[in-house]
This record gives structure tokens, C-alpha cells and sequence, in this order.
């Protein structure tokens, strides 16, 4: 079975279950599953909250300005994580510790997360991302061996 796929499907599996026990959803329903293919490589995961965590902020200081609520505003966040996962592809792309590059997971990842971290508190969003995401990484591990340990 590929990878990606089981990843995203434990994912899914452990974002209902805490969104069901808990009441708070962990990033998105496919989130997880990508972070936690990622564990592995930190400096992708710190990327990918930054954008994120930038993504909100940008979208906030918008709504000052704008009318953003609803699917604009979910369709807001996402560009805008867009972009400025884009720039920090581009940009901070050439910064590196060991062989990780400082680069945003995906492209629609940041914008996902973005979004939950509006309608929830960052805290919240951030907090249920990370634990769900270790619960799904270990459960990888048992399944697929210990080669994902790294």
C-alpha cells in the first residue's frame, strides 16, 4: 500500500476520533496524515506551522479591511497560504540545517491549518495538529516497521 495514502487514511481516522472525544479538529481532516509523514524532517513541520501561523495573521489584519466570512474567507486562507508558502519556497528554500530545507509541506497544508486556527484558537488547532499527528506517525511505525523510526 502506498504510503501517502495510508497516512492520509489513519489521519482522517484520528482527526474524527478527536474531533468526536474532544470537540476540536486537528488542522483539517487530512492534515495529520501529511505532517506525520514528516516527523521525520522538523524543519518541514516548523515551515509549515510559520506559514501557517503568517497565513492567519495576513488574513486577519485583511478582515479589517475587507468582507472575508464563509467560503471566501476559507478560499482566502488557503491563497494566501498559498503564496506565502510560495515565497517561502523561493525564498527560504536555500536555507538548510543537515539535508532539510526550510520548506512549507504542500501546498494547501498551510492554508488548511490557517483556516482552523480561525475558527478555533491557535492554541486549540495547534495543540490536537501535534498530538494527533504523533498518534498517527506511531501507528505508521507499527504497521510499516521500523524503517519510518527515522
Amino acid at each position: 500500500m502506498e504510503l501517502l495514502a495510508l497516512s492520509v487514511g489513519i489521519g482522517l481516522a484520528a482527526s474524527m476520533l478527536c474531533t468526536e472525544l474532544f470537540g476540536i479538529a486537528s488542522g483539517g481532516l487530512i492534515v495529520p496524515g501529511y505532517i506525520a509523514l514528516y516527523m521525520n524532517r522538523p524543519l518541514n513541520v516548523v515551515a509549515t506551522l510559520v506559514v501557517a501561523l503568517a497565513t492567519y495573521a495576513v488574513v486577519r489584519v485583511l478582515s479589517t479591511f475587507l468582507v472575508v466570512y464563509g467560503r471566501r474567507r476559507t478560499a482566502l486562507m488557503i491563497l494566501i497560504g498559498y503564496i506565502i508558502g510560495m515565497g517561502v519556497r523561493n525564498w527560504a528554500g536555500t536555507l538548510t540545517w543537515g539535508d532539510q530545507e526550510f520548506t512549507a509541506i504542500g501546498f494547501i497544508i498551510p492554508g488548511l491549518i490557517a483556516v482552523w486556527m480561525d475558527r478555533q484558537t491557535v492554541l486549540q488547532t495547534l495543540a490536537s495538529l501535534l498530538t494527533v499527528s504523533v498518534m498517527v506517525r506511531l501507528v505508521l511505525i507499527l504497521t510499516m516497521g521500523a524503517e519510518l523510526a527515522l
